[in-house]
C-alpha cells in the first residue's frame, strides 16, 4: 500500500549525514538526489524514504503524532540502528526492547524532530 514517505527538512546536507548511515545499517541506499531532497530505498519499485524541503518554502517542521517505521531484519539491527541515531545526534523517544508479542523496537528522533520507529518481529 505504501509507495514512499517523505519527512521535512530545514538542512539536506545535515540530513543526508543523519540517514545516509542510519539506512545504510537497514540495506538501504540513495536511489535519487536533487537539490530539495533525497530518497533511500531498495529499488524504486520497492516503499521508500524520502528527506525533502518543503514545496511551499516554509520550515520543515515534525507533525505531531506522525511517525516512520523502519523494518529491520533482526533485534540486533535495531539495537545499532537505534544506537547510531543517537549517536549521530537524534533523541531518543524510546529505548529499544520488546513492546508486545513478537514485537522489538525502539524509537528515535532525527535531526528535525522527526518521530522514527525502528522494529522488527521475533
Amino acid at each position: 500500500m505504501i509507495g514512499y514517505t517523505t519527512l521535512g527538512t530545514n538542512d539536506i546536507d545535515r540530513a543526508a549525514a543523519f540517514y545516509d548511515p542510519v539506512l545504510a545499517l537497514l540495506d538501504q541506499h540513495r536511489l535519487w538526489a536533487y537539490e530539495r531532497g533525497i530518497g533511500w530505498g531498495t529499488t524504486a519499485e520497492q516503499p521508500s524514504l524520502g528527506i525533502l524541503k518543503p514545496f511551499d518554502g516554509q520550515p520543515a517542521t515534525a507533525g505531531n503524532g506522525t511517525m516512520v517505521a523502519l523494518l529491520a531484519s533482526n533485534p540486533e539491527v535495531v539495537d545499532q540502528v537505534h544506537l547510531l541515531a543517537l549517536t549521530l545526534g537524534g533523541q531518543n523517544e524510546g529505548d529499544v526492547g520488546p513492546r508486545g508479542e513478537g514485537f522489538y523496537g525502539g524509537y528515535f528522533r532525527d535531526l528535525d524532530g522527526n518521530k522514527l520507529c525502528v522494529y522488527c518481529r521475533t
